[in-house]
């Protein structure tokens, strides 16, 4: 893939000053204490956790294109609180207390990202302005209040209603590009091995091939999220499901006001498609959303990646909710998959006997939820019994998707029916039955 190619990834990559020269591949076979599949957040998180740990630890990351290839330098740039799975949900499952620890680990999480980059001199465009969640009709304002209702009665998130619908104080807008990259840079300065333009091929207990050579190690951390659909190993046990995006040219402070966004705030609103959206630190809407099809075989191609028809229903959305973008020029489109487990649940995992760890199934909840699990990952690594590793994802395992046809049948029904869910609320002007129905199937 061509320095170009890397450019075009993203609005986010694009922004950045650099040559996206890949790194040198593996040369040979070689033996650690840790090697880890992804130069993704997870990957890069762990290693950076592990490594200022312990400095004496022998850390390589494999990546089979450059680092922040994947999800983690295409995202919305959210770095929030969420968590694929709602709190009733890790309630009914782990208990009360299990699930609130888990609330709190993840809204801590959101200051932990701006404090490491501030601390590394990561200049990600960090500023923790929370997201505003506009409700656009009677049913919008229902879920806002049921939203703020909830919140207030597991007594953790300090989410709060408003005119415009409700505002979640624990989200801090960021530029995720300069995030990954940064983060690359200071492992590397730390002493981890990043090897790019290395593909994995297989794993077993201890060891990982490549095509470039073999690595014996102590312990092996499977971080590829969505792309664990294209290896034998993992193929059903993700589901890599596409998000778009598009960013506009930037705008007048005065759009701004108009919007009712400030700098540092995301945005969205209560449908069940969902859509996402940030004020960049110049002053653009970085805008995305659902509503691509799943590919048969959880195939992924870079031709995915643009769906003229989503991006143009982003434009239109856009328009929707701000007006005043109507003839605003988009200047980026782009997209990615993103990993979805059987359940929208989340998990880390560490297999002492095999020396086997993992971590993923953000459901694109992952930009600080990496962040928690690289931390995670390094306590149970290094043998540590800490708050985090009594968290309910540790441990977790979603059953595996069903095979083709059913996963191709369901997955984009599923995408049909949060479309279908949100016209019958408009018509209807009541909650969707449709959204009642597949609940249980998106994480609530």
């Amino acid at each position: 893939m061509t320095t170009r190619r890397y450019r075009d990834l993203s609005f986010w990559f694009d922004s950045l000053d650099e040559p996206f020269t890949p790194r040198s591949p593996l040369d040979g076979d070689a033996a650690v204490d840790v090697a880890i599949v992804g130069a993704g957040l997870t990957g890069l998180w762990t290693a950076y956790y592990l490594a200022k740990a312990d400095p004496t630890l022998r850390i390589v990351v494999l990546e089979k294109q450059i680092a922040g290839f994947g999800a983690s330098g295409r995202n919305g740039g959210w770095c929030s609180a969420l968590f694929p799975a709602s709190t009733a949900k890790l309630e009914r499952m782990h208990g009360r207390p299990a699930a609130l620890a888990m609330r709190r680990a993840m809204i801590d999480t959101v200051d932990e990202v701006g404090r490491v980059s501030s601390a590394e001199g990561i200049d990600c465009d960090y500023l923790r302005g929370g997201t505003v969640s506009f409700a656009r009709g009677s049913v919008q304002r229902a879920a806002a209040q049921t939203e703020v209702t909830d919140a207030a009665a597991y007594g953790v998130d300090e989410i709060i209603q408003t005119a415009q619908g409700s505002f979640d104080p624990a989200c801090a807008r960021l530029h995720p590009g300069k995030l990954v990259r940064g983060l690359a840079r200071v492992v590397e300065g730390l002493g981890v091995r990043i090897a790019e333009q290395t593909e994995v091929l297989d794993w077993q207990p201890h060891r990982v091939l490549t095509d470039r050579g073999s690595i014996t190690a102590d312990t092996v951390v499977i971080a590829t999220e969505g792309y664990g659909a294209t290896l034998p190993r993992t193929h059903r046990d993700v589901l890599p499901l596409y998000s778009l995006m598009i960013a506009t040219e930037p705008l007048s402070d005065a759009a701004w006001r108009e919007f009712g966004i400030e700098h540092g705030q995301t945005f969205a609103d209560f449908r069940h498609l969902l859509v996402y959206g940030q004020r960049t630190a110049d002053n653009r809407v970085a805008f995305g959303g659902r509503g691509a099809r799943y590919h048969w075989g959880s195939s992924i191609r870079s031709s995915y990646d643009r769906a003229p028809d989503v991006f143009e229903h982003l434009r239109v959305t856009l328009a929707d909710l701000f007006p005043a973008t109507r003839d605003v020029a988009v200047t980026h489109r782009w997209g990615g998959p993103l990993g979805v487990p059987r359940d929208w649940h989340a998990s880390v995992r560490h297999d002492r006997a095999t020396g086997i760890a993992s971590a993923g199934g953000y459901v694109g909840d992952g930009l600080s939820t990496t962040n928690l699990a690289g931390r995670t990952l390094s306590d149970l690594i290094l043998d540590r019994a800490t708050e985090l590793t009594t968290l309910p994802w540790v441990g977790h395992r979603s059953p595996r998707w069903e095979p083709e046809p059913l996963r191709y049948v369901g997955a984009n029904l599923g995408t049909a029916a949060m479309a279908a869910a949100d016209t019958e609320e408009r018509l209807t002007g009541s909650p969707s039955r449709i959204a009642r129905l597949m609940a249980p199937l998106t994480g609530h």
